[in-house]
């Protein structure tokens, strides 16, 4: 336990009033389990919105593991970020943290059950080690222009948080949205903080309206500031089934310095809720056994929900345009247009139009009606097209492969695989598979068999033969591969043994 200096309901120039107490270290907790449809079709079901660079170099996931640096030296703060994700992010979550450099701790939630479990199960981690921490919940895809701002916001919630109090972040609103929670503001605080009276979850327009202009309320941006005893009792009161098979699914889980995997069977049995649904709402009625507070934060925050709000949050050029990617603009106005795939994509006299281009999708469409790609995309699920759920170039732990093309009963793909690296011992029900080494070595166990393959060298696997593909040089190994059989899906893999612990 650290010794330091806290402020309580003063603010930092009343240095008179500070007194020493002893506190747990903040632990930054990283909710990073969304779909993000709203982007599509960058944004997909097993490469979700957090994963993307879609403002600047980084992805909006390693945006946010830097959020917390450089922050008030007044508070201890964990080393390692808590990141909350689902199985099917957990690699490429792992790559982008190690490639930033952020040793973080992964807890792999076994199925999707939304915000409320999640930050459950980082509040059980938080304490292992006997502390009660105080836990610093932030989306993983939102974006933040303004870090110092953001850290004088968390450093007066966490002294809220450290007297056992709710403290949330919200936004002061400029316009009226009906994509956003309001809170109703109570009780005035010297710091700036306001008593939270009421949590309303995403009102009608003209309700919204209302909201804005009596100035009586701010947007929920989703982050929290908690300690964890506090959040475990909040979840124990009013979602105590979901208490239970958290506890029990984290007690259960296979732990290592990396990741928290909680047992299956107990996790599924929780409830799927948001923290806003299961808790805040909760908290504003009378009577309440638990307060929240609100703190300000005015810092450029943007939950990018929609293409509309990444283009409101990117530099324009003198027509109100902004691009990723090869793009060029002619007579265009606040336009904004992404090349995923590399190709050029030209705009000539468009006006508020969004256009997105990927390597097996192109989407246009008006700015007002950016909503309604949600309904596009349940389309799409609905007549159970690919674009819905993967990329056509998919990482994996050991490389990537990408789908080249693909017809009734036939697919090709080529695959690189990292030096050092290998695929899962496997076989599948339902095709046979050609490879060929298009550059590189490629070690091969076929059934019995083991043996080496050269640049221009070539094998076939049956239909049901275990077989492994790895990579025992020191240069990436590059195959393109047939398949072909009555199914084709990446569901027919049945693994005998990986490295990457995905067996079963």
């Amino acid at each position: 336990m650290s010794k330091v200096t806290v402020v309580a309901d003063q603010t930092d120039n009343e240095v008179a009033d500070q007194v020493v107490a002893d506190y747990p270290p903040l632990v930054q907790v990283i909710l990073a389990g969304g779909s993000g449809t709203r982007l599509w079709p960058v944004s997909r079901e097993q490469f979700p919105k957090q994963l993307i660079d879609v403002i600047g170099n980084q992805t909006l996931l390693q945006a946010t593991m830097g959020r917390m640096a450089g922050f008030s030296t007044t508070w201890e703060i964990a080393a390692d970020p808590l990141i909350v994700c689902g199985a099917e992010h957990y690699f490429a979550t792992y790559e982008q943290a190690r490639e930033i450099g952020v040793n973080a701790r992964i807890i792999v939630e076994p199925a999707r059950r939304d915000t409320a479990p999640a930050l459950t199960l980082a509040a059980l981690a938080a304490c292992e080690d006997g502390q009660d921490a105080i836990l610093v919940a932030m989306p993983a895809d939102h974006a933040i222009a303004n870090l110092e701002a953001l850290h004088r916001s968390i450093e007066i919630a966490a002294r809220h948080a450290l007297k056992g109090e709710i403290a949330t972040l919200g936004i002061p609103p400029d316009h009226a949205d009906t994509g956003f929670g309001y809170i109703r503001l109570g009780e005035a605080f010297p710091d700036g903080a306001r008593r939270m009276e009421r949590f309303v979850e995403k009102p009608a327009a003209e309700l919204a309206a209302q909201y804005v202009s009596s100035g009586n309320y701010w947007w929920n941006s989703g982050m929290f500031v908690i300690r964890s005893s506090v959040w475990l009792a909040v979840i124990e009161r009013f979602q105590p089934e979901m208490h239970a098979a958290c506890v029990e699914a984290y007690r259960g889980a296979k732990k290592t310095d990396e990741c928290v995997i909680p047992e299956a069977a107990d996790f599924l049995r929780s409830p799927s809720d948001s923290i806003d649904y299961a808790v805040m709402e909760q908290v504003g009625k009378p009577d309440p056994p638990f307060s929240a507070i609100v703190v300000p934060l005015e810092a450029g925050w943007s939950d990018l929900g929609s293409w509309d709000a990444v283009w409101q949050a990117m530099e324009k050029d003198e027509c109100g345009n902004a691009s990723n990617g090869r793009v060029l603009f002619e007579g265009a106005t606040a336009t904004y247009a992404r090349s995923q795939g590399g190709r050029l994509v030209a705009c000539v006299g468009t006006n508020n139009t969004i256009v997105v281009d990927t390597d097996d999708a192109v989407l246009v469409v008006d700015r007002s009606h950016v909503q309604d790609i949600k309904g596009l995309v349940s389309r799409i699920k609905r007549e159970k097209s690919p674009e819905a759920d993967a990329h056509r170039k998919v990482r994996r732990p050991w490389g990537f492969y990408d789908s080249i093309d693909h017809g009734d009963r036939f697919q090709v793909k080529r695959i690189v695989v990292m030096p050092g690296a290998r695929l899962s011992l496997q076989m599948h029900h339902h095709r046979a598979e050609h490879w060929v080494v298009v550059s590189g070595t490629a070690m091969v166990t076929r059934g019995e068999e083991q043996f080496l393959l050269g640049e221009n060298e070539s094998t076939y696997i049956p239909l049901g033969i275990r077989h492994r593909l790895e990579n025992p040089g020191c240069v990436p190994l590059q195959i393109i591969e047939v398949q072909s059989g009555t199914y084709l899906g990446e569901d027919d893999i049945v693994r005998f043994d990986d490295q990457y612990g995905r067996c079963g």
